[in-house]
């Protein structure tokens, strides 16, 4: 889409939306995403982040709308990931700055992946300003949040913060700010971006938050570089950052399985009755329907996560290995765990995912129900016992 936003008088988005991505490295993004970048027009033109190299005529299509590209002075990279720097070595041609301004990471980044030695670098770090004529830019490090080069850039005068790959979402729309879209469907893809991109770095969002409040900014609007522009309420998203990162989470479990035959499905659904007669609101997600990035949502704010596989050649099925790397990855705290699954004639699923789950310092609590073929109701009945034994451990913690 290449229509240009005012978000504020002299600052536009001048982004690219993408409609048909489908993934983002294992994360679905059934939805699309936006590539946002801004301009603001002031003494000194500058231009915060670039597009995906694909959506690079976008970006210069918007631009044209606004002024001619060789008018801009300067150009900031707040992120180097190549969705937001990708038409970076093309757009420096047209543009020809007379800055680049990243973090001290970032101008190391951007030499490994443009080699590029020759742009007009600035690096700048926490505290640093830049006078642009009317407004100020001050700039803050936000290193791992979610790269090394990652950094924010406040614009004090309009009390706007350009926060990088921090408060977005993937999220198509042809909307650009929160209060012309649905507010739930707004905070379900801020809570999914945040569960399989950020949960990892959780003890640093919750040091840079602390540290935004101790440097007193005032928050009228939050401009991410991915989906829609915070500018009604912007401190909810913030809020919600500060309770996703904290990871208390809320009486709910998630029983998430794959199946061959059928008999881990129904071990399943077993345990979840367990969950729900003991009064623990239960989500049932199978991996052949319901993908990882969605599981890993619905595991944000979960107390219990139970996981099930059949054994096949002494090993998981796919589906659940594939699901516990990504989970692995993303490191959730405060969970307890379980296992379960069937097997033919060795077994071993239970005692992988056990493992897994140890791994992750995730605390298990019981050894798990492993049942042969196909399960009939002394089986089943095991499965509810796990079930309920999993919901007095839910209600003990939270």
């Amino acid at each position: 889409m290449r229509t240009i936003v005012e978000v504020k008088n002299g600052i536009n988005w001048v982004g690219a939306v993408d409609w048909r991505v489908r993934d983002f490295h294992g994360y679905s993004t059934y939805k699309g995403t936006t590539y946002n970048a801004f301009l603001i027009l002031d003494e000194k033109i500058t231009l915060f982040d670039t597009v995906k190299k694909p959506f690079k005529n976008d970006l210069l299509h918007n631009l044209l709308k606004v002024v001619d590209p060789s008018k801009i002075d300067y150009l900031v990279v707040n992120h180097v990931e190549p969705d937001h720097s990708g038409s970076l070595p093309e757009m420096m041609e047209i543009i020809k700055p007379e800055k680049l301004f990243c973090s001290a990471r970032g101008k190391k980044a951007l030499i490994d992946h443009y080699h590029r030695e020759d742009w007009p670098y600035e690096v700048v770090k926490t505290g640093d300003e830049l006078s642009l004529g009317k407004r100020t830019v001050q700039f803050i490090e936000t290193r791992m949040i979610h790269w090394p080069d990652s950094m924010f850039s406040y614009v004090k005068e309009d009390a706007l913060l350009i926060a990088s790959d921090a408060f977005g979402q993937h999220w198509a729309t042809s909307e650009r700010f929160n209060d012309q879209v649905d507010a739930s469907e707004l905070m379900n893809h801020a809570a999914k971006y945040y569960s399989n991109i950020l949960t990892l770095y959780s003890p640093l969002i919750q040091k840079l938050l602390q540290s935004v409040l101790e440097m007193g900014l005032k928050l009228d609007v939050i401009c991410p570089d991915h989906g829609l522009i915070w500018r009604d309420n912007p401190m909810q998203i913030v809020e919600a950052y500060d309770r996703w990162s904290r990871q208390v989470p809320s009486s709910k479990a998630v029983v998430v399985y794959d199946t061959m035959w059928e008999s881990t499905r129904t071990m399943a659904l077993a345990i979840a009755d367990g969950l729900i007669e003991s009064g623990v609101s239960t989500k049932v997600m199978d991996l052949s329907v319901d993908h990882r990035s969605d599981v890993m949502t619905e595991v944000l704010d979960a107390k219990a996560i139970i996981l099930g596989s059949p054994t096949l050649n002494n090993t998981l099925l796919p589906r659940m290995a594939d699901f516990l790397c990504y989970m692995g990855g993303l490191r959730p705290a405060n969970k307890i765990g379980a296992a379960f699954g069937s097997y033919g004639w060795s077994g071993e699923s239970v005692r992988l995912i056990n493992n897994a789950l140890e791994d992750m310092k995730i605390e298990v609590i019981d050894p798990g129900v492993r049942l042969q073929y196909v399960p009939e109701h002394a089986g089943l009945r095991k499965c509810v016992e796990l079930g309920r034994k999993a919901a007095q451990a839910v209600k003990q913690a939270t």
